[in-house]
């Protein structure tokens, strides 16, 4: 298959976005082939939610949405330049720039870093906008009421040995915070990843990128934001691929609004989901060796599998795990699975309502302990196995990325890891 460069394909669309107004701020129109992508709804988040938030995985700073700015210093960026920051504390980073990168380097292993965004705008070439190479902890924190945006237009060039391959690129712990909102965009990369921990408790964010959205190695804990995500690979991405005990996520509550061309949401061991709202459109929308849903609101479209369970680790049992939660999930037609599973599905509570040819596909247990399960307008009380025929009127996804991209199958890289999907996803006219 001809490999299509995916940077001319991104640009091309995300010029056509930027020029809709995305990086105006909210209120604007995302406009992507025949989709359109509302940003209106982002809003800002007014506090964690701290009565969810285990104090055990959040620290008083992680959920604190403001800084204490009493001894904090403020920079302001400018253009063709870099921003040295040595030293623990807190800064304050304002202005507009071009080709400008914050760069935090804090050598002491008990080092945290606070960066307070407060109407900041950078716009790169080729490197990130904020480049965590080390500290013990850098906390991201939007201000009250602040609108911020962090783009790299070009592709990413190497550090040294360091392949950066983000707006926001971080090698140690990462906390996202705060009243503002942070637009980030990224032509030829991944929005925001992070090479160890990655925290959100509050903030909003509008993400476009050409590879994952947000992308981390070790876990993901997420009790609060609010999440318009449209990315060209995976919305929300954790994979260890030196260590494949890790990779977990873990979200109890946010909005999320992604739009994937791969998946929405994948974990490598654990996914688990105890509340918040999700409107998920992508190949699959959430995809790791064991998901467990406790609660939440989940609205799901998908072309292949609806909730994957696949053996990324040997860590855990391969299983889907309903609890709780109400829960809609449309598929695609042809070879499609609502809820699959390379082992089990276990629904033990919740609502499911499902419109798909099939609704369960399990290689070894499926239990219907409890709950509300809806297969095709119809309440069933157990669980079936692969194809039982249901409505043939849901076509792919033709008038959102596949028609905006070329049919997607032209994106195919070696490996065929994103090829052939042009025909899966066409014909639908577009994501509603």
């Amino acid at each position: 298959m001809k490999y299509v460069n995916r940077k001319k394909v991104f640009t091309a669309a995300i010029t056509a976005a930027m020029l809709a107004g995305l990086l105006a701020g909210s209120g604007s129109a995302l406009a992507l082939g025949n989709s359109q992508y509302s940003t209106g709804s982002v809003t800002v988040l007014s506090a964690a939610t701290g009565a969810s938030a285990d104090s055990d995985v959040y620290t008083e700073r992680d959920l604190a949405q403001s800084a204490d700015l009493s001894e904090a210093k403020t920079l302001t960026v400018s253009d063709n330049s870099t921003v040295e920051i040595t030293e623990s504390g807190t800064y304050v980073l304002t202005g507009t720039a071009t080709n400008c990168i914050v760069k935090i380097t804090v050598t002491d292993e008990k080092a945290k870093v606070q960066l307070v965004l407060d109407g900041v705008s950078i716009t790169n070439d080729a490197l990130p906008c904020i480049y965590v190479v080390e500290a013990d902890k850098v906390f991201i924190t939007t201000a009250e009421g602040s609108d911020n945006s962090l783009t790299v237009t070009g592709s990413f060039v190497a550090d040294g040995d360091t392949n950066t391959d983000a707006v926001i690129f971080s090698k140690d712990d990462l906390t996202l915070n705060g009243l503002g909102t942070l637009t980030v965009v990224s032509y030829d990369g991944n929005g925001i990843s992070c090479k160890d921990d990655l925290k959100v408790t509050g903030g909003s964010y509008v993400i476009q990128s050409a590879d994952d959205g947000i992308e981390v190695n070790d876990s993901i804990n997420i009790c609060g934001g609010t999440f318009t995500i449209q990315s060209y690979k995976d919305g929300i991405h954790c994979e260890n691929d030196e260590d494949y005990t890790l990779g977990s996520i873990a979200i109890t509550d946010g909005s999320f609004t992604i739009e994937a061309a791969s998946d929405g949401i994948q974990a490598t061991t654990t996914l688990v989901i105890d509340g918040g709202s999700f409107d998920l459109k992508a190949t699959e929308a959430l995809e790791a060796t064991n998901i467990t849903i406790n609660g939440g609101t989940v609205k799901i479209y998908a072309t292949d599998d609806g909730i994957n369970a696949t053996a990324k680790s040997k860590a855990c049992e391969v299983a889907i795990t309903v609890n709780g939660g109400d829960i809609t999930i449309e598929m695609g037609q042809g070879d499609t699975d609502a809820l699959d599973a390379n082992g089990s599905i276990y629904i033990n509570g919740g609502t499911l309502n499902i419109t798909a040819n099939s609704p369960f596909d399990y290689d070894r247990v499926g239990q219907l302990n409890g709950g509300t399960v809806t297969v095709n307008g119809s309440q069933v009380s157990e669980l079936t196995n692969q194809m039982m025929g249901g409505p043939g009127n849901m076509g792919g996804f033709g008038g959102g990325f596949g028609g905006q991209m070329g049919g997607f199958g032209g994106m195919g890289r070696p490996g065929g890891d994103m090829g052939g999907q042009g025909g899966g996803m066409g014909g639908r006219g577009g994501w509603h």
